[in-house]
């Protein structure tokens, strides 16, 4: 076992603390990463604050990780010690269902294995990206180029993912409509990505006080979702829609911006249930799907893409003793876009 420094809280609405946490021997297909940044992302908050139900505490939280690779198991053939690595959102999977047979592991009909807050095939809780290191499996462990500083490209292992995959899968590009619902940690990547794509990019957010930010990040368009003339003016306009806030929102009026054979794509989590009217749904052949994540094998076509780009997270780099402080700014939707841990940090 392997002793790292870690922060960690001991129960719903308890303050991030020092500690230690016993990493386990590298395995034969198994990489140990030194971990550089770690990034803090809403499902952390939700999850340390039980509001997903019971949590696994004390809990190390993290999904967006990168930092290099210090050693590797014996038949490891795909990392090398001094590579760039990240893992993202999942540790494993069963490995044998049609999902996972088909690269998309995020939907293994068993259930992956969550980065934290999960059990693995030890039997041992895991713990996350908030320490030093973390002992992964090669075959769910990414490369990050080059390209990507390691602080931007913390955050494209689950926000950037996020939005790649239903983009990919709706088919963004050329001649394409495509509207990012709200301008937040995951919007933001939306717009990015979406750009380019080929797209022509709308912002859809509830007032128009990022709408600066919107169009420097590469949005065509902006438009308040505060004001109902947006409904209107937007009519039938749309082949997909992302939706990546948390909140309840009328859909009805939302998938009546959508063209014929347009889809509405949920990947925020709102707590309360969906009212979806069935009409504007049935007027134009129109799709409500939801997407979560993506595989290891996208997750990767992701970053090789966002190098390809010039693309990465916006980044407000924090020290491990400020963690408290961002849950509450993400919270209260006080930082543009992403806050990342600065593990160097950590030991103190």
């Amino acid at each position: 076992m392997l002793t790292v420094n870690a922060r960690s809280t001991s129960g719903t609405g308890a303050p991030f603390v020092a500690t230690t946490i016993e990493r386990r021997d590298l395995g034969p297909h198994d990489v140990l990463i030194d971990i550089a940044y770690a990034g803090i992302c809403h499902s952390d908050i939700h999850t340390a604050r039980g509001e997903w139900g019971d949590t696994l505490f004390p809990l190390v939280p993290g999904h967006e990780i990168a930092g290099v690779v210090s050693a590797v198991g014996s038949e490891v053939t795909r990392f090398a010690v001094g590579d760039r690595a990240g893992v993202g959102c999942m540790v494993d999977s069963c490995r044998e269902c049609d999902p996972c047979l088909a690269g998309e592991e995020q939907y293994c009909q068993q259930g992956n294995i969550g980065t934290y807050d999960a059990i693995g095939r030890d039997g041992r809780p895991t713990d996350g990206g908030y320490s030093e290191k973390i002992v992964v499996d090669e075959a769910y462990t990414l490369h990050i180029p080059e390209g990507i500083a390691l602080d931007v490209a913390a955050p494209l292992l689950c926000a950037g993912i996020t939005l790649y995959s239903p983009l990919r899968h709706w088919g963004a590009g050329p001649g394409k409509h495509v509207a990012v619902v709200g301008l937040g940690g995951l919007g933001h990547m939306g717009v990015r990505l979406a750009k380019a794509m080929g797209a022509e990019v709308t912002v859809l957010s509830q007032s128009l006080k990022k709408q600066e930010d919107g169009l420097r990040l590469g949005a065509d368009h902006y438009h308040a979702t505060g004001d109902p003339e947006t409904f209107q003016a937007l009519a039938g306009r749309f082949d997909l829609i992302v939706s990546t806030i948390s909140a309840s929102v009328d859909m009805g009026a939302y998938l009546g911006l959508l063209k014929l054979d347009g889809a509405l794509v949920n990947v925020g989590l709102p707590e309360e249930p969906l009212q979806v009217p069935a009409f504007p749904l049935l007027e134009g052949r129109r799709s409500l799907a939801g997407s979560m994540i993506g595989g290891i094998r996208e997750t990767q076509e992701m970053l090789d893409f966002c190098a390809e780009h010039g693309l990465g997270a916006e980044v407000e780099v924090i020290s491990a003793d400020q963690i408290d402080e961002a849950y509450d700014r993400v919270v209260a939707s006080d930082v543009r876009y992403r806050f990342v841990i600065d593990i160097a940090t950590m030991a103190g």
